[in-house]
């Protein structure tokens, strides 16, 4: 049989764009015909026509699947969900909004024939992007790529072609806290870039704010390195060792001076300064503490609310079977 790739596209409040998404994308597959295709939609809980739009394309489609998340539950875990549903032989991630180049699967394709089993796409230029966004996001990958123990790619977002074999080992992993590209950089396996142009969305507005994205960093950072705790401790050691020399200063200058020891304003802002470095210490230490709590309680990632598998596939058993796994996924 042809071999059968799955398209995950997560959305969240993407009504005005799936139309359009789904014929650049139905364009690619009618192209490519000596693939099979399974186009899932995954709505991570949106409040808009969102999942009206997917059921449209369902009866439409019969390429085109749904599974529908009981709420939002950010992107990384609609990702995992639809990871969780894919059946193809290769599986590509690529958001709804258009910014990332459906066209560009050919080329992935053409990798994964030669052999690797990760084909991602690294964004040479972002158009339509703020000069701040950029510069945060290069010093985002500046600085991971200095306390990861894990070498992540810069410049690349989750769109991208993994193998089956990939895929397995990525689902393997189901920590609650989910850097997805820290995930798709720790399970390794040959990998190829891919270069590309982001264009600007299609249609709707981000999803990210600025304070998202600082809280998305603090997420890499805290996942995949231990750094900032060993940076308090060596921060904690310095401000120690200033201190005692200070006070070894004031003690040595009182004895061969008679200096008496100066008033309240500079009791003051020594003050200050220990306990904002303890309340910094204390407060690195407290990220990673709630990540060992919410992990401890051992929740699902997530619950599915509806599944609709793509009507091409459902004919075969691998077919019948994933049509009972949102049950079983529901406690995973």
């Amino acid at each position: 049989m042809k071999p059968l790739v799955s398209v995950i596209v997560p959305a969240y409040n993407e009504a005005s764009v799936l139309e359009a998404f789904h014929a650049r994308a139905g364009a690619v597959f009618e192209r490519l015909d000596s693939y099979r295709w399974e186009l899932l939609f995954v709505n991570d809980g949106s409040r808009d026509a969102t999942q009206s739009v997917i059921d449209r394309l369902c009866a439409r489609d019969p390429r085109v699947g749904s599974v529908q998340l009981s709420r939002n539950f950010g992107k990384e875990i609609a990702m995992t969900a639809g990871l969780d549903h894919a059946r193809g032989d290769a599986v590509v991630v690529i958001d709804a909004d258009l910014q990332d180049p459906p066209e560009l699967m050919e080329e992935f394709l053409a990798h994964w024939r030669d052999g690797f089993d990760v084909v991602y796409a690294t964004r040479i230029e972002r158009i339509g992007e703020t000069w701040a966004k950029k510069a945060s996001a290069n010093l985002f990958y500046r600085l991971m790529g200095r306390v990861s123990q894990v070498d992540i790619p810069r410049n690349t977002g989750d769109y991208r072609l993994m193998s089956r074999r990939a895929v397995d080992a990525l689902l393997r992993l189901r920590e609650q806290h989910r850097f997805m590209k820290g995930l798709f950089a720790w399970i390794g396996f040959p990998s190829r870039s891919v270069e590309y142009r982001r264009e600007p969305r299609a249609s709707g507005n981000t999803k990210f704010n600025y304070w998202k994205l600082w809280n998305f960093a603090v997420e890499g950072i805290t996942s995949f390195t231990t750094a900032p705790l060993k940076m308090a401790t060596y921060f904690g050691f310095i401000v120690a060792l200033i201190a005692f020399a200070f006070g070894v200063w004031i003690i040595a200058k009182t004895l061969l001076w008679g200096d008496t020891v100066r008033g309240y304003p500079s009791l003051m802002v020594t003050l200050l300064f220990f306990g904002g470095v303890q309340l910094f210490c204390i407060g690195v230490l407290g990220e990673y503490l709630g990540r060992i709590f919410v992990e401890t309680k051992g929740r699902p990632l997530y619950l599915v609310q509806d599944y609709q598998p793509a009507r091409a596939e459902r004919g075969d058993a691998a077919a019948d079977q994933a049509a009972a796994r949102p049950s079983a996924l529901e406690v995973s």
